[in-house]
């Protein structure tokens, strides 16, 4: 019987699957790796494991302009280049609180994904590669402003963020092997700081299909709604399972514009898509980057003295006409819909969005928003394609000499769950309200074992607990106010 404990700070040196500086940069304390046996192998005999391991990241943010000595060389060369210009680099220390995604902290969590991932049989991926504020870094470095000064400038940018994009996938199938990476676009996948735009969706369709995918799916059927609107799906070789890939950002009131066509006929298209996993006896896994419901970090940050808020500051992620349409078309197909998966807010984080559906957000790695760099190793059932636990692996990122991804915990020990996880996240949700053990683990847990630098305090704790089962702004400041 394998130990259905997670072992923090197992020695993992091989030099072969790491560059040699890497190597070198933690050898002092070599790299944590996280043994995972319990999610890979059942405690029977000698038969599959009835459940398997899903490895799921997001919100990676990649920043190529960490270091500006490297700069010029790295907008002067491709893609096959570049790892040797960051190992160049005077800069060795990954990526703190405030920052995005550097390219020694990317190093140090493909290396724990690498040893991570098991037999996951594919690796989520819901979105964000590029770093915030690409676009304007760019021009910044190239011409000391902000914005573009012509054509030129526009065209050197979008040659720039496709070698950015085209290294990041190199380096996450180098970590992963053939293993293919289902994904969904986020709203700094773009050429214009928030989108994707349509320029972006036509220019990178071939690298997400050939990188990501790895060929797991119908190429000229994944072209065409990918470039359409950053949508598709695709099914895993030799199984009964779809994975459709939403693209949410444009449900976000930030994108201007009227976008009710485009997002009309994109939930028109996952409604069938679901139609017909449901009359083939398929379960589906749905993929997004910005989840519904409320941005409850924006909306604790803007309540009053007394952790109230309004219509002004109840902050929500989508449009409500779109948010509506989405969970009516959800709610029809409560048996085929087996998983959700958001990224975005960087937290760990989970969503309510009807009874039974249970949307889980992974934590980011890069810690911009004052998180510890994370992501989520999830159990689920071969036969039924539903999760059953997670564990969640993390890195202090305020201790880097060295650094290293460990466990931070499992949610049915931190919990006391059993059962599948669906159901146990329901069932805590009024828990957190009652038990105060609990609901300490959570406020703990939901910056990735960092709350010193934006505590979640007893003031706008109802703000966070009841963000998860509130999905309208109405129900969210009747229930916030109301206590």
């Amino acid at each position: 019987m394998v130990s259905n404990d997670l072992r923090r700070g197992s020695n993992w040196t091989d030099v072969d699957d790491i560059s040699r500086r890497t190597f070198l940069k933690y050898s002092a304390g070599t790299l944590g790796a996280l043994g995972l046996s319990s999610l890979l192998f059942g405690c029977g005999g000698g038969g599959r494991s009835p459940t398997a391991p899903l490895l799921v990241f997001t919100d990676v943010h990649f920043n190529p302009f960490y270091d500006p000595l490297i700069v010029p060389a790295l907008m002067s060369s491709d893609a096959s280049q570049w790892e040797g210009i960051f190992n160049s680099s005077l800069v060795l220390t990954p990526s703190t609180y405030g920052a995005d995604t550097n390219y020694p902290l990317l190093e140090l969590a493909l290396a724990s994904i690498r040893q991570n991932k098991g037999s996951s049989p594919v690796v989520i991926y819901t979105g964000d590669i590029l770093s915030h504020g690409f676009p304007q870094s760019f021009y910044t470095y190239r011409n000391g402003t902000q914005s573009s000064a012509n054509d030129a400038d526009t065209a050197a940018m979008i040659a720039f963020a496709d070698t950015a994009l085209l290294f990041f996938m190199r380096q996450v199938r180098t970590a992963v092997g053939d293993t293919p990476i289902m994904f969904a676009l986020g709203n700094a996948d773009s050429y214009t700081g928030y989108g994707p735009d349509s320029a972006f969706l036509a220019n990178t369709a071939e690298l997400y299909f050939k990188q990501f995918l790895n060929g797991t799916t119908d190429h000229e059927q994944f072209l065409s709604s990918f470039r359409a609107g950053g949508y598709y799906s695709a099914q895993p070789i030799g199984t009964d399972l779809v994975v459709i890939g939403l693209n949410t950002s444009i449900f976000s009131p930030l994108v201007p514009g009227d976008n009710d066509l485009a997002v009309n006929t994109q939930l028109a298209w996952f409604d069938s898509q679901l139609a017909q996993a449901e009359m083939a006896g398929r379960k589906a896994w749905l993929l997004m980057h910005i989840p519904p419901g409320a941005d409850i970090g924006t909306t604790a940050r803007k309540a009053d003295s007394n952790g109230h808020i309004d219509a002004a500051s109840a902050t929500m992620m989508w449009k409500p006409a779109y948010q509506a349409l989405f969970l009516q078309t959800l709610g029809k197909y409560h048996d085929t819909v087996k998983m959700t998966f958001a990224g975005h807010t960087h937290m760990d984080e989970f969503r309510i969005c009807s009874p039974g559906n249970v949307l889980s957000i992974a934590p980011g790695i890069s810690p911009v928003f004052n998180n510890n760099s994370a992501y989520k190793v999830v159990t689920f059932s071969r036969n039924t394609f539903e999760p059953t636990d997670y564990a969640i692996v993390n890195c202090d990122v305020s201790k880097m000499t060295p650094g290293q991804f460990n466990s931070e915990y499992r949610f049915s020990t931190a919990y006391g769950a059993t059962g599948l996880l669906n159901r146990s996240l329901e069932q805590l949700f009024p828990a957190l309200a009652t038990d105060s053990s609990k609901q300490t683990r959570y406020r703990t847990y939901y910056y990735a074992d960092n709350n010193s630098l934006n505590p979640i305090t007893n003031t706008t704790w109802p703000i966070y607990w009841l963000g998860i089962d509130k999905m309208t702004q109405q129900d969210l400041i009747d229930s916030v106010n109301a206590l």
